[in-house]
């Protein structure tokens, strides 16, 4: 199989840049586009060829694409906060679905072969049923999750009307760093807990916020499935070397490990691998955040040559602790 070299749109932020470490690993040729509105240049490799703008710059895009040959894109780039959703949601209306519409057609019109897309969870809304397959109804509750579902839907009508294929994985939480210490989450402002909870663990905060404590859950947290940033970069790898070898076909997944976790049992995990326990503060719900969100990877695992590496919460923890600790250190 020849290897298209491909782009990377977000591949400065956090899964971007661990999908961008995967792929050259695996030996693929990777260029990088990011306007680094919540990305740092500090986590994309100094060999990678790297423009910064938007992913909306048509001109900008198109000249990338006839200059570094590009065959397939990875398209990370998007605003990603639920709440943030809520308050504003002409911003992700514009980032998440407009912004793609442009990227898509810069593709088409440039004949790339292969669009492997990030998605998200959130499509499915509040599900009926946990684990959720990806032929679950797709109801998002949050601007979020729609402006994401509308991207899959103009790729698979885009496909069915033009040459290329495209893959969708809805991601269901992400979490952890590089185990090497290569990249990890820097972007500004999260709202992921692990991210949070590590911060506060080494000092960079006084305490975690837990979103509600009455859902109907065995602790009354919040359940997530947490997958590792670099198992989710692998299968990223994994889904674009499927699409490259079945030219005609399209590809849905939900990617996660089919195992659920509460807020308060991921902090749990926190304290186990620290000396000294984070602080919580129990705090109202957030805006458009569903009970329990659990992805069926049955399909995951059926299609793609791709079995999960790091999946442990303590592991999923360590590698976060570790970058956090990386960060503290070149702040210092």
């Amino acid at each position: 199989m020849t290897k298209p070299s491909v782009l990377v749109t977000g591949g400065a932020g956090y899964i971007g840049s661990h999908a961008v470490l995967a792929l050259k690993d695996a030996g693929w040729r990777v260029a990088v586009i990011d306007d680094l509105s919540n990305g740092s240049r500090a986590v994309v490799p100094d060999d990678v060829p790297f423009y910064q703008g938007s992913i909306a710059e048509t001109v900008l895009v198109d000249s990338i694409i006839d200059q570094r040959q590009i065959g397939a894109i990875m398209h990370f780039a998007g605003s990603i906060v639920v709440p943030e959703s809520v308050a504003h949601p002409l911003k992700y209306y514009a980032n998440n679905t407009l912004a793609s519409h442009e990227l898509i057609s810069a593709a088409v019109d440039a004949g790339v072969k292969h669009i492997l897309f990030s998605s998200t969870a959130a499509v499915y809304g509040a599900p009926e049923r946990v684990p959720i397959g990806e032929d679950d109804p797709k109801l998002p509750i949050n601007p979020y999750g729609a402006s994401k579902l509308m991207t899959e839907r103009m790729l698979e009508d885009a496909a069915a009307a033009h040459p290329f294929n495209y893959g969708a994985l809805r991601y269901f939480n992400v979490a952890g760093a590089d185990p090497e210490g290569r990249s990890g989450q820097v972007g500004k402002g999260s709202t992921h807990l692990i991210k949070i909870a590590c911060e506060a663990a080494v000092g960079r905060r006084d305490h975690v916020a837990v979103y509600g404590d009455d859902y109907p859950t065995p602790d009354g947290t919040c359940i997530r499935d947490y997958v590792h940033v670099s198992d989710l970069a692998a299968a990223h790898v994994a889904a674009l070397d499927w699409l490259v070898s079945h030219p005609d076909e399209n590809l849905v997944l939900n990617c996660g490990y089919g195992k659920g976790l509460s807020v308060s049992q991921v902090l749990d995990a926190v304290d186990r691998l620290t000396d000294v326990p984070v602080k919580r503060v129990i705090e109202g719900r957030r805006a458009g955040d569903p009970p329990e969100l659990v992805a069926n990877n049955a399909r995951l695992l059926e299609t793609l040559d791709w079995r999960p590496a790091f999946a442990d919460i303590d592991r999923i923890v360590g590698d976060a602790l570790a970058w956090e600790r990386k960060l503290l250190e070149r702040s210092a």
